[in-house]
């Protein structure tokens, strides 16, 4: 029996990545978005916003980020019965509010990416074209 693990964990250089993509993809799409990545184990791997971005959303797309990281499924899947605990239960290090999304290449769970700043159902629009930009595995394949 060993005694540590190993958690793949996404790297910088494919985080910046994703962030990037999302500030363009939001700016294409005439939204002013930000996006965290974190890694499996909720850390911080990248941030960025485009600006004129409102205050709220910096929080927004990371606690996004660590609720997709965290069940493995988008942000918006975790059902609304749960929502309030969930919440109070994290202090509200998770969300229920759609557009996060875990990041898994080839069925390897390396993080999570929250997309904030425009209406939620836009955020997780764009996140969805993010994963397609990155070669991420699509949304359900985890």
């Amino acid at each position: 029996m060993s005694d540590y693990t190993t958690i793949p964990a996404i790297t910088y250089t494919k985080a910046a990545e994703a962030v990037r993509l999302t500030i363009e993809i939001g700016a294409d799409r005439g939204l002013a978005l930000c996006a965290a990545v974190v890694d499996p184990a909720l850390g911080l791997v990248a941030y960025g916003r485009a600006d004129g971005l409102t205050p709220h959303s910096v929080e927004t797309s990371r606690r996004k980020a660590n609720t997709a990281a965290s069940t493995r499924k988008p942000s918006a899947s975790v059902p609304a019965e749960l929502a309030d605990a969930m919440e109070n239960g994290t202090g509200g290090l998770l969300t229920r509010i759609p557009g996060g999304v875990p990041l898994v290449f080839g069925g390897v769970l390396v993080g999570g990416l929250g997309v904030a700043g425009g209406p939620p159902v836009k955020d997780a629009e764009v996140a969805a074209a993010v994963l397609d930009a990155l070669g991420a595995d699509p949304i359900g394949d985890v």
